[in-house]
């Protein structure tokens, strides 16, 4: 097995209030800075101790595989519906029935079968340059396949599985062939060669070197941080239509686990209404639970209708997605 490079947090927390042998580890691609203080918190409500265990989620996925019996890994957490879904796919979780994370977790934002549920929603729309254009000009993702865009586009690479996820979401919507054409548009309209990640799309529509983006919002929000970026902003894509594509991080029971009824616990507390609170705005994310606060910083780009698409699909649609990029020559 090639090597792993992982960074494990593990919270030594000693209470005279608590004595407990109680113990989880998740296994997660998230940024451990983005879940210690909730994790924390957790120990102090419940004297559950929690070991996070980070690293690449195709990396992860396979130690898991290999330990097999012998992993310790009780949770498995990742971003990307996708990447949950291959998760599901490898057997890697159990089946969870819960009452509590059914009712916090719209239908949409889960697994059919109750493997995985997602825990924050990441919205990813259109970004523009208020230098050059104005929100009436924007409608949807698909607009931009347009020839009024030409030389006028900015796009992260298709390797990376947001940008999958969404020509997932689109064959779903509109067929492989129609997909197609759309993406072709795309690739046609491009300003520049395609970029490693969004925050570099972002600062190339800023400056100028294009007019328009398709980013996941918590990118935006970290980069109008700084005042030199007060140029770049946002439209909510297919309102009028499907709504904006959303995606997930979100989490699993891991089958092997011999701690499923406190990981379940676990789940079913970052689902709820204080955790969503801090979960969610952690990454400047939405919450997935109704009526939770959303951070302050993204609530100024108002409501927006969502793609109610089961997330599921964009897994089970991602080989084809992949083989549209490929076809089309989006890089």
């Amino acid at each position: 097995m090639k090597k792993l490079t992982l960074l494990v947090s593990l919270f030594i927390l000693v209470s005279c209030a608590k004595d407990t042998n109680k113990e989880l580890t998740i296994f997660t691609s998230r940024q451990p800075q983005l879940l210690e203080p909730i994790i924390e918190k957790y120990y102090q409500e419940t004297g559950v101790k929690v070991i996070l265990l980070s690293g690449n989620a195709q990396e992860l996925m396979e130690r898991i595989d290999i330990e097999g019996e012998q992993s310790k890994a009780d949770i498995f957490m990742t971003v990307d519906a996708g990447v949950l879904w291959q998760a599901a796919e490898r057997n890697i979780f159990s089946e969870t029935k819960s009452k509590i994370l059914e009712e916090n977790v719209p239908s949409y934002l889960r697994d059919p079968n109750g493997k995985w549920f997602g825990l924050s929603k990441r919205a990813r729309t259109l970004v523009f340059s208020s230098d050059q254009f104005s929100k009436s000009d924007f409608s949807t993702y698909e607009d931009l396949a347009k020839p009024r865009w030409k030389g006028r586009l900015c796009l992260r690479t298709s390797k990376k599985v947001y940008n999958r996820s969404l020509i997932a979401s689109m064959i779903d919507a509109y067929g492989f062939d129609n997909s197609k054409k759309i993406v072709t548009g795309w690739v046609s309209n491009l300003a520049t060669e395609v970029f490693s990640n969004d925050t570099n799309a972002l600062k190339a529509v800023s400056s100028g070197q294009c007019g328009v983006t398709i980013v996941n919002t918590y990118y935006l929000a970290r980069l109008l941080d700084d005042p030199k970026y007060d140029n770049l902003e946002l439209v909510w894509a297919n309102q009028n239509d499907r709504g904006v594509h959303v995606n997930i991080s979100g989490a699993g029971i891991v089958k092997t686990s011999q701690n499923k009824k406190e990981a379940q616990k676990l789940l079913e507390y970052l689902s709820s209404g204080s955790a969503q609170d801090f979960y969610a705005s952690a990454n400047k994310e939405y919450p997935v639970l109704k009526d939770a606060n959303v951070a302050e910083s993204i609530m100024v780009w108002g409501a927006f209708i969502e793609d109610e698409i089961n997330v599921s699909k964009l897994g089970s649609l991602q080989k084809e997605a992949v083989f549209l990029a490929q076809e089309v020559g989006y890089k």
